[in-house]
């Protein structure tokens, strides 16, 4: 794949991860458009369903109550005048002039003919409205007589019901001629009325529909309008996050997001003024500690001459030192070294903590440097050493004689005998895209009885002693964070536990191919650190 074609794939990748983003439900910008649609919509149905039902019963009762008036005139002007017992033509005659009054809905009329039959009269025709096309809930309203009262002076009474009949609404109703006559009913058919009022629904869905899109629009350029400002504070706390204090928000306007932006721009200035500030003091602490270590080692060097000549005199038979002072003698040579071999890591130290510390690489055999640094400090006697020849490594050979000697010495001296150093190697995967990676693992373990789980977080902490009781000590505190601190210049890691059979488990995992990160340090950096360290 071209690097045009990965970038173009990268671009594409990064912006649909930007839009998922903005679109994932956890998403402010999502929640606001949301809820903005909520509202609208609850607002638009409510009043869309108010508007329907106003104008739905505005229309049908409109309609409903035309036809009925003008039902009930008819009734009592061609239908009154009608015999008590007209013949069926009469009774047709008078349904279809009835129906003649533009309301459109038909006519059926029932009456006793001279002879005592029940003959109809329909404006409908043979085939049109008939006796059971009305409810009989209707029918029985209309026939049955009401008791005459005060409030109800007639017997008979106009009635109506709305029915549905393959889909299409109607209007029913009927009545009697009072004093006498036929019974007349109506049908009126609603289906305009309905199309209608179905119209008046789509139109008030589109319109919830537009409002309900608009809503959202709206809430987007709000939130928008809102969440920039958030969005640029973030930006810019994570950039602050990153080390660059100098980050600062442009501030507009007087609202609360602008106090924020205020807020943040001062506590900015305060955090980089404070960094700076401790900055400055510990460089100031580092070049003290570094001057006076330099500034210690001319007398360190005339005083170490001196209480090497004191102990060959001590060890010299029949020597001139008088034996009442030869303990602070002895006294005298120890700790000038112990405080020689300070001297030497805290100088080491500074070095870590400037970034002045460089690797000279070399292809070195593990088990030959191993071996190396054991004879060198006459060790071969008390540790074991399980590692075979032809493990090579390109890593600088002074640094790991110096995480070895500590590693290796912190054991004797507070572990058990004996000390057992083990050699593997391991595969590690490298970065994406690249082949795997090869890693030395060196273990040192001894037969002590371990390491305090309090104390396990604690030991490669510059001057950690693992017991109180033991304030001073042959070591300095800093042996193990050397050797860390040795471990990380070259990409490799040091890591302490206890063995499941008993004993401290120090395990070194260094890459087998180093690359160089500096320059060659010069001779002056290259003198050999303190041996042992302390757990």
């Amino acid at each position: 794949m071209t690097e045009e074609h990965q970038g173009g794939s990268r671009g594409w990748s990064a912006a649909r991860k930007g839009i998922w983003s903005r679109l994932r439900f956890t998403s402010l910008r999502l929640r606001l458009v949301v809820v903005f649609g909520l509202v609208a919509l609850t607002a638009a149905v409510s009043a869309s369903g108010i508007a329907y039902w106003l104008n739905r019963e505005s229309v049908l009762t409109r309609t409903q109550d035309a036809v009925l008036r003008d039902f009930e005139q008819e009734m009592q002007n061609r239908a009154g005048a009608l015999p008590e017992h007209p013949t069926q033509d009469e009774l047709q005659r008078t349904a279809g002039q009835m129906a003649n009054t533009g309301q459109g809905f038909t006519v059926l009329l029932v009456a006793e003919n001279p002879d005592g039959r029940t003959v109809y009269g329909s404006s409908g025709g043979l085939n049109g409205f008939s006796l059971q096309d009305v409810p009989a809930s209707l029918r029985e309203a209309v026939t049955e007589p009401q008791k005459v009262t005060a409030t109800n002076k007639y017997p008979h009474r106009l009635y109506w019901q709305r029915t549905v009949e393959s889909d299409v609404p109607y209007l029913v109703a009927g009545t009697r001629v009072i004093g006498g006559g036929p019974t007349g009913y109506m049908l009126k058919s609603l289906e305009p009325e309905a199309k209608d009022l179905n119209s008046l629904a789509w139109s008030l869905g589109i319109a919830t529909g537009l409002a309900l899109i608009g809503s959202a629009l709206l809430a987007h350029a709000a939130a928008t309008t809102v969440l920039k400002p958030v969005q640029r504070l973030g930006v810019a706390a994570r950039r602050l996050g990153e080390g660059k204090l100098d980050t600062r928000l442009r501030v507009s306007g007087t609202d609360e997001l602008a106090d924020l932006s205020r807020t943040f721009n001062k506590a900015a200035e305060a955090l980089e003024k404070r960094v700076a500030d401790m900055a400055a003091r510990d460089e100031a602490s580092r070049r003290f500690v570094a001057d006076m270590s330099h500034e210690l080692r001319t007398p360190l060097t005339a005083i170490t001459a001196v209480t090497e000549v004191l102990e060959e005199e001590l060890e010299f038979e029949g020597g001139g030192i008088d034996p009442m002072i030869e303990p602070a003698v002895r006294l005298v040579v120890s700790e000038t070294r112990r405080l020689n071999d300070l001297v030497e890591n805290l100088m080491e130290v500074t070095r870590f903590d400037a970034g002045t510390a460089r690797l000279v690489l070399d292809d070195v055999d593990i088990a030959d440097q191993i071996t190396a640094c054991i004879d060198a400090r006459a060790w071969l006697d008390a540790v074991e050493l399980d590692a075979e020849r032809g493990i090579h490594a390109r890593i600088d050979p002074r640094r790991l004689d110096v995480i070895l000697a500590n590693l290796i010495g912190n054991a004797l001296k507070h572990g058990g005998s004996p000390v057992r150093v083990a050699v593997r190697e391991e595969t590690a995967a490298g970065p994406e895209g690249a082949a795997d990676e090869g890693v030395v693992v060196i273990e040192v373990r001894d037969h002590g009885p371990g390491i305090p789980e309090e104390v396990l977080p604690h030991v490669f902490d510059r001057f950690y002693k693992a017991s109180a009781s033991r304030p001073r000590s042959e070591g300095s505190g800093l042996g193990l964070s050397i050797a860390l601190e040795n471990a990380h210049i070259h990409g490799g890691e040091i890591t302490a536990a206890n063995s499941p059979e008993g004993g401290a488990v120090f395990t070194l995992r260094l890459p087998r191919d180093v690359s160089a990160q500096s320059p060659s340090e010069q001779a002056g950096d290259t003198k050999d650190e303190g041996a042992e360290g302390d757990a």
